[in-house]
Protein backbone atom coordinates (compact mmCIF):
# COMPACT_ATOMS: atom_id res chain seq x y z
CA UNK A 1 0.00 0.00 0.00
CA UNK A 2 1.41 3.37 -1.23
CA UNK A 3 1.85 6.05 1.72
CA UNK A 4 1.54 9.77 1.51
CA UNK A 5 3.21 12.76 3.16
CA UNK A 6 2.05 16.07 3.00
CA UNK A 7 4.28 19.01 3.06
CA UNK A 8 4.14 22.58 2.30
CA UNK A 9 0.95 23.80 4.15
CA UNK A 10 1.70 27.44 5.54
CA UNK A 11 0.21 31.04 6.28
CA UNK A 12 0.15 33.12 3.25
CA UNK A 13 -1.43 36.52 2.69
CA UNK A 14 -4.46 36.51 -0.19
CA UNK A 15 -3.09 36.93 -3.45
CA UNK A 16 0.34 35.02 -2.51
CA UNK A 17 1.27 31.23 -3.25
CA UNK A 18 2.17 28.00 -1.93
CA UNK A 19 3.56 24.89 -3.15
CA UNK A 20 2.38 21.74 -1.86
CA UNK A 21 3.89 18.46 -2.08
CA UNK A 22 3.18 14.88 -1.41
CA UNK A 23 5.77 12.16 -0.73
CA UNK A 24 4.49 8.59 -2.04
CA UNK A 25 6.33 5.41 -0.71
CA UNK A 26 5.58 2.02 -0.90
CA UNK A 27 6.56 -1.90 -1.12
CA UNK A 28 8.32 -3.35 -3.25
CA UNK A 29 6.14 -4.62 -6.49
CA UNK A 30 3.66 -1.94 -6.34
CA UNK A 31 5.27 1.38 -7.33
CA UNK A 32 3.55 4.84 -7.17
CA UNK A 33 3.72 5.98 -10.80
CA UNK A 34 0.99 3.46 -12.00
CA UNK A 35 -1.52 5.11 -9.83
CA UNK A 36 -3.22 8.43 -9.96
CA UNK A 37 -2.85 11.44 -7.46
CA UNK A 38 -5.05 13.80 -6.32
CA UNK A 39 -5.10 16.79 -4.20
CA UNK A 40 -8.44 17.48 -1.82
CA UNK A 41 -9.44 19.88 0.67
CA UNK A 42 -11.61 19.91 3.80
CA UNK A 43 -12.48 23.66 5.72
CA UNK A 44 -12.93 23.87 8.73
CA UNK A 45 -16.80 22.82 10.50
CA UNK A 46 -17.89 19.03 10.73
CA UNK A 47 -20.35 20.13 7.91
CA UNK A 48 -17.70 20.64 5.19
CA UNK A 49 -16.83 17.45 3.19
CA UNK A 50 -13.48 16.97 1.45
CA UNK A 51 -13.66 18.27 -1.93
CA UNK A 52 -11.71 17.75 -4.48
CA UNK A 53 -8.70 19.92 -6.28
CA UNK A 54 -6.82 18.31 -9.04
CA UNK A 55 -5.96 15.15 -9.96
CA UNK A 56 -2.93 13.67 -12.29
CA UNK A 57 -3.21 10.10 -14.06
CA UNK A 58 0.21 7.50 -14.33
CA UNK A 59 -0.22 9.35 -18.04
CA UNK A 60 0.41 13.02 -16.99
CA UNK A 61 -3.14 13.78 -17.60
CA UNK A 62 -4.46 16.44 -15.39
CA UNK A 63 -7.70 17.29 -14.31
CA UNK A 64 -9.28 20.11 -11.85
CA UNK A 65 -12.01 21.11 -10.06
CA UNK A 66 -13.42 24.13 -11.67
CA UNK A 67 -12.55 27.48 -9.04
CA UNK A 68 -9.07 25.92 -9.42
CA UNK A 69 -8.42 25.89 -13.27
CA UNK A 70 -6.23 28.63 -13.98
CA UNK A 71 -4.96 28.98 -10.67
CA UNK A 72 -3.81 25.78 -9.47
CA UNK A 73 -1.27 23.40 -11.12
CA UNK A 74 -0.89 19.45 -10.32
CA UNK A 75 2.23 17.98 -11.53
CA UNK A 76 4.55 14.80 -10.10
CA UNK A 77 7.72 13.63 -10.88
CA UNK A 78 7.63 9.46 -10.85
CA UNK A 79 11.79 9.46 -10.32
CA UNK A 80 11.02 10.81 -6.92
CA UNK A 81 7.66 10.10 -6.56
CA UNK A 82 6.18 13.16 -5.50
CA UNK A 83 3.69 14.97 -6.69
CA UNK A 84 3.25 18.69 -6.46
CA UNK A 85 0.04 21.32 -5.97
CA UNK A 86 0.86 24.72 -7.25
CA UNK A 87 -1.01 27.12 -5.97
CA UNK A 88 -1.26 30.67 -7.00
CA UNK A 89 -3.60 33.87 -6.45
CA UNK A 90 -4.60 32.10 -3.12
CA UNK A 91 -7.49 33.67 -1.25
CA UNK A 92 -9.76 32.95 2.14
CA UNK A 93 -11.64 30.20 0.90
CA UNK A 94 -8.55 28.44 -0.05
CA UNK A 95 -7.90 28.10 3.60
CA UNK A 96 -8.28 24.31 4.17
CA UNK A 97 -6.72 20.90 4.94
CA UNK A 98 -5.02 19.48 1.70
CA UNK A 99 -5.03 16.47 1.56
CA UNK A 100 -2.67 13.78 -1.04
CA UNK A 101 -4.59 11.14 -2.37
CA UNK A 102 -3.67 7.87 -4.38
CA UNK A 103 -4.15 3.75 -5.05
CA UNK A 104 -6.72 4.66 -7.72
CA UNK A 105 -6.08 3.88 -11.47
CA UNK A 106 -8.38 6.42 -12.79
CA UNK A 107 -8.83 10.51 -11.13
CA UNK A 108 -12.24 10.42 -9.34
CA UNK A 109 -13.56 13.54 -8.01
CA UNK A 110 -15.17 11.32 -5.30
CA UNK A 111 -13.16 11.16 -2.52
CA UNK A 112 -14.40 7.83 -1.07
CA UNK A 113 -12.65 6.50 -4.21
CA UNK A 114 -9.56 7.27 -3.43
CA UNK A 115 -7.86 4.34 -1.55
CA UNK A 116 -5.12 5.92 0.25
CA UNK A 117 -4.65 9.62 1.86
CA UNK A 118 -2.12 11.52 3.74
CA UNK A 119 -2.42 12.89 7.20
CA UNK A 120 -3.04 16.48 5.89
CA UNK A 121 -1.22 19.98 5.52
CA UNK A 122 -3.04 23.14 6.89
CA UNK A 123 -2.89 26.23 4.35
CA UNK A 124 -4.48 29.25 5.91
CA UNK A 125 -5.11 32.69 4.02
CA UNK A 126 -5.18 35.85 5.55
CA UNK A 127 -7.17 38.27 4.26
Amino acid sequence: QVQLVESGGGLVQAGGSLRLSCAASGPSGRTFSVFAMGWFRQGSGKEREREFVAAIDASGKTLYAESEKGRFTISRDKAKNMVYLQMNSLNAEDTAVYYCASGAYSMYMRPNLWPTWGQGTQVTVSS
